[in-house]
């Protein structure tokens, strides 16, 4: 087999072919089997191999659709490099509409697996042994969580000069310094000196089209920085803001939030972000910023206890 043939799941994928593969995983108790869907791009030149993938908690679904696009816009024969498509990686949550594997783990803290672990860690396993191995670069697209919203953004060890280069490429409107942890894909790959982007956007078991559209594009110019695909409708890149960290305001008492703030607003410490009050309105207080920063979070549910997350700043 030449250097350019890919070996995915025991299948030979040659330069210049698409291929669709069913990686399998494990079997329900009804014996169907379950299988991880992928599918490789080989392009007909040498270049960087990245990997596009979504869905890691079942219940995030743009990511599953930015990747639907971008595949569909490629063609093998003027890609460079290799292009591996992962849109649900939590095959189980994803049936389920839920964040987590059937046991209640969440799989982006089991990484990198084990062949005899817990199912999480098995389909981790899987995961890093066919598709992170045979790639230089990783995108792992993500929204909030359930009840959740965030704003377009780069989470990426932007301290490593390499990173932060793609991380620029990508223009999201935020990209965040943030440090891997424990247990996640980030941390794996990394550990393996593979480049790393996360990519948060919108909410939970929701399709937004202008949040999709915005993955899509940014996606497109990564790989053009990566000199893989040429961009498919070339615009003018933003300036992202740089973040280095980020902080939750949380409620300072149980009842019902009405938010005083917008995404992506700009917002001042001790500026008012929300009031929390009774049914009736009789008995509120003012929930305060309590730094400077970007509105890149915020919870959806009016309904809150105390010391629940309820909005999240970039701090400036």
């Amino acid at each position: 087999m030449d250097n350019q043939t890919l070996e995915i799941g025991g299948e030979a994928i040659a330069p210049g072919e698409c291929r669709r593969l069913e990686l399998p995983v494990a079997r329900l108790a009804t014996q169907t089997m379950m299988s991880l869907p992928v599918t490789v791009i080989n392009g007909t030149q040498t270049g960087a191999k990245l990997w596009l993938s979504a869905a890691i908690h079942g219940d995030e679904l743009n990511g599953v659709e930015i990747i639907r696009q971008v595949v569909q816009q490629i063609n093998p024969q003027t890609l460079r490099g290799s292009r591996i498509a992962v849109p649900i990686i939590n095959v189980f949550g994803f049936i389920e509409q839920s964040r987590y594997l059937p046991d209640r783990r969440d799989l982006n803290r089991s990484f990198p697996g084990s062949a005899t672990g817990s199912l999480a860690a098995r389909l981790a396993h899987l995961f890093m042994r066919e598709i992170v191995s045979c790639c230089t670069y990783g995108i792992d697209l993500h929204t909030a969580a359930i009840h959740r919203i965030n704003l377009p953004q780069i989470r990426a060890n932007l301290q490593d000069e390499a990173t932060y280069a793609v991380a620029k490429a990508f223009s999201a409107p935020v990209m965040i310094h943030a440090n891997t942890r424990d247990g996640s894909l980030r941390e794996a790959a990394s550990k393996r000196g593979i480049l790393i982007l996360l990519y948060e956007t919108g909410e939970a078991l929701r399709f937004d089209a202008e949040r999709i559209r915005i993955g899509v594009e940014r996606i497109s110019r990564v790989m053009d920085c990566l000199g893989m695909y040429p961009l498919f409708l070339p615009t003018p890149a933003r300036n992202s803001v740089e973040i280095a960290t980020s902080k939750w305001m949380r409620a300072f008492r149980s009842g019902i939030l009405r938010l005083e703030i917008k995404l992506g607003e700009t917002v001042h410490k001790k500026q008012i972000i929300g009031i929390i009050s009774d049914a009736f309105g009789d008995h509120s207080i003012k929930v305060r910023a309590s730094v400077d920063g970007i509105v890149i979070g915020h919870t959806q549910n009016p309904l809150v206890n105390q010391g629940d997350a309820i909005v999240h700043l970039a701090v400036l």
